[in-house]
């Protein structure tokens, strides 16, 4: 049975115009914790010249191959393992790469982590988007996002929705400026870097 997750089948076209637009250049994205595989088959089926390349932990694997297998597109490929911590990441080079509700998930060593992995794999000129909720000056942009926080702090403590400007001079520090920040449906963002 597939692994079926709602934020996925709520933001994949919002994502999709934007990605539509952004990845329009290029031919290979690595996505960075694909979860249920379900955004990879979206926007691979919807962006037939772009390679799709899936990630997660080992632990999700099955449920992405199940959405795979059952899509049987000839331009995504079967996930590979990728913990952010690892030094090198086992990925080549990539002209983008695409990461969705990730970074509140992970812990801010790993979001650093995180941009580090993406300095190194994604080559000169290239693109990443990355989609989710962050907060402004420090505040949160709603009293839905406030509570999400809550939610997930309790569930970990290392946890939690990101500032929009530290996250942006992380991405600095690995070549990465910021390019667009576009405002998306629930109170989220998607914010472009590309790679100096």
């Amino acid at each position: 049975m597939k692994p079926f997750s709602e934020a996925c089948a709520e933001n994949q076209d919002p994502i999709l115009a934007i990605l539509r637009e952004t990845f329009s250049a290029i031919g290979s994205v690595l996505e960075i914790g694909s979860g249920t595989g379900q955004h990879a088959v979206y926007f691979a089926r919807h962006l037939p010249l772009l390679s799709w390349q899936t990630s997660d932990l080992a632990a999700n694997h099955p449920g992405i191959h199940a959405w795979l297998d059952e899509a049987a597109l000839p331009n995504i490929r079967p996930p590979i393992t990728l913990d952010v911590n690892a030094n090198p990441w086992p990925v080549e080079p990539v002209e983008g790469v695409f990461s969705a509700n990730t970074l509140h998930i992970i812990s801010w060593p790993e979001v650093a982590q995180l941009f580090r992995g993406v300095g190194q794999v994604l080559l000169p000129g290239g693109v990443m988007c990355v989609y989710g909720p962050f907060n402004y000056g420090g505040e949160f942009t709603s009293s839905s996002n406030a509570r999400f926080d809550d939610w997930l702090k309790a569930r970990d403590p290392a946890s939690g929705v990101r500032d929009f400007e530290a996250v942006c001079a992380l991405a600095m520090q690995h070549g990465l400026n910021l390019t667009a920040d576009h405002a998306m449906p629930v109170n989220n963002r998607t914010l472009v870097f590309r790679k100096n």
